[in-house]
């Protein structure tokens, strides 16, 4: 079954959805996403609108904008992207709070130097995780910030909370 919930945050509303997992009381999380995002999930007939099945995910991201959470310890749903999506999406969950890596040095943590580059950021443009997963914290080589699904803008606030832009 596949549940949903919304949550206020800086960024705006996001939209949790998740599913859950067979044999437990756990919700997987399978997406997370902003308001105008590019590849939103978007709330689908025969979801449940389940907020206090996401309670412990929305205190987590409470915490996290109020500057007290520095990692997420959330399940997150299985079987989702591509197996290279996935190796990419790993990669950015290692990348440490308050710390930035370019899109080269991702390409190179999993094995896609060169030409690579382009769909290291294909995939992290494909991460359904947003904010949970850090894709915020890849920049470009020379510092700049370049491409964010929820928007560049978002991007800054995200890479400022974290204390990152001084680290540029």
């Amino acid at each position: 079954m596949t549940m949903y919930a919304t949550v206020d945050s800086p960024l705006g509303e996001l939209l949790l959805v998740g599913e859950e997992v067979p044999g437990t009381a756990d919700i997987a999380l399978a997406s997370l996403s902003l308001p105008g995002q590019k590849g939103a999930a978007v709330v689908q007939e025969g979801w449940v609108h389940a907020p206090s099945a996401f309670a412990g995910a929305a205190a987590q991201l409470r915490e996290y904008f109020e500057g007290r959470r520095t990692r997420f310890e959330l399940v997150y749903a299985e079987g989702r992207g591509t197996e290279f999506q996935r190796r990419v999406w790993a990669a950015l969950d290692a990348v440490p709070y308050g710390e930035t890596v370019s899109y080269g040095q991702i390409a190179g943590r999993v094995g896609a130097s060169g030409a690579g580059v382009r769909a290291v950021g294909t995939a992290i443009g494909r991460n359904p995780l947003l904010v949970v997963r850090p894709c915020h914290r890849v920049i470009g080589a020379d510092g700049a910030l370049r491409g964010y699904a929820g928007g560049l803008e978002r991007k800054e606030r995200l890479l400022g909370l974290e204390g990152a832009l001084a680290a540029r």
